[in-house]
């Protein structure tokens, strides 16, 4: 008597975002799990925060419980497991460190954008966590992903122009992470950033588009990252890749309430159908 055989099913890439919520939708957990979608893996998610968020501004935030954060964390990843995980909105010092504790025991690349204020400048890390970040976070990281902001509050370093982007990765790289990837878009001219692993020198360049409409850039490009190693590309491709992608996103970055509005997540999906979320017509 023959035995049935059951089909083997393809293992899609699955990758974790460790994060807080955007109740606008435009970034955080929200902006992680769609670029995912995008990018054809799977996306789970371990919410650290909650915020109240639109296009104007934070009005609130609120952290977990530790507790709750490992709860969620274990419960994803000793079940489903995990490809690659991503950190975004951490808050405090005692999440920074559970958060690190639970990725040093977990057999996957991490990507780590250390998130210190957001669009508008709100604060969404507490000065107490920055010491947390670099000593704790940061030494896990397969690829960080700070923005000149976040250099400047991590390293003192302050990145004026291009020639400066060097001296900024040094200064991260020296607390730890395998790879940095300093983003120069608040730069004036290109939007160019520099991925260095201390040894190998990556200049990523892509022109700036004139849209203001920018809300979740940086959670964008740390989710492609995190999702193209997942699909098992190298990091130099991978955030190559990643932000091929996001450029276009920034491009088709569209209104959303009245002050900035997101990028365009779905801007690849939108424009293979023949429509998009810009142009208000949903995609088939």
């Amino acid at each position: 008597m023959s035995v049935p055989r059951v089909p083997r099913v393809p293992r899609v890439p699955r990758v974790l975002t460790v994060a807080g919520s955007d109740s606008g939708g435009g970034a955080g957990i929200q902006a992680d799990l769609k670029t995912m979608l995008a990018l054809g893996v799977h996306g789970m998610s371990v919410i650290t925060a909650v915020t109240a968020q639109n296009s104007r501004g934070v009005q609130g935030a609120w952290e977990l419980p530790v507790e709750a954060v490992r709860a969620q964390y274990r419960s994803v990843v000793d079940d489903i497991g995990v490809d690659v995980v991503k950190t975004g909105m951490l808050a405090s010092a005692e999440l920074v460190e559970a958060v690190a504790e639970l990725i040093a025991g977990t057999d996957a690349p991490v990507v780590v954008d250390p998130v210190g204020v957001s669009k508008h400048g709100d604060p969404l890390l507490a000065a107490s966590a920055l010491d947390s970040v670099r000593t704790e976070l940061l030494p896990v990281a397969t690829v960080a992903t700070p923005n000149l902001d976040e250099v400047a509050q991590l390293t003192g370093v302050h990145v004026e122009s291009e020639a400066d982007l060097r001296r900024a990765a040094a200064a991260v790289l020296s607390y730890g992470p395998q790879w940095v990837l300093i983003k120069g878009g608040h730069l004036p001219g290109e939007a160019v950033d520099l991925l260095t692993d201390g040894t190998a020198e990556h200049l990523l360049r892509a022109p700036r588009h004139d849209n203001r409409h920018t809300h979740g850039t940086g959670c964008t490009l740390a989710s492609a990252i995190a999702s193209q190693l997942a699909k098992g590309r190298p990091v130099p491709e991978a955030v190559a890749a990643a932000k091929e992608y996001v450029t276009g996103a920034i491009a088709a970055g569209f209104a959303l309430g009245a002050g900035i509005g997101p990028v365009d997540h779905g801007w690849a999906l939108g424009a293979a159908a023949g429509a998009g979320l810009r142009r208000g017509t949903p995609a088939a």
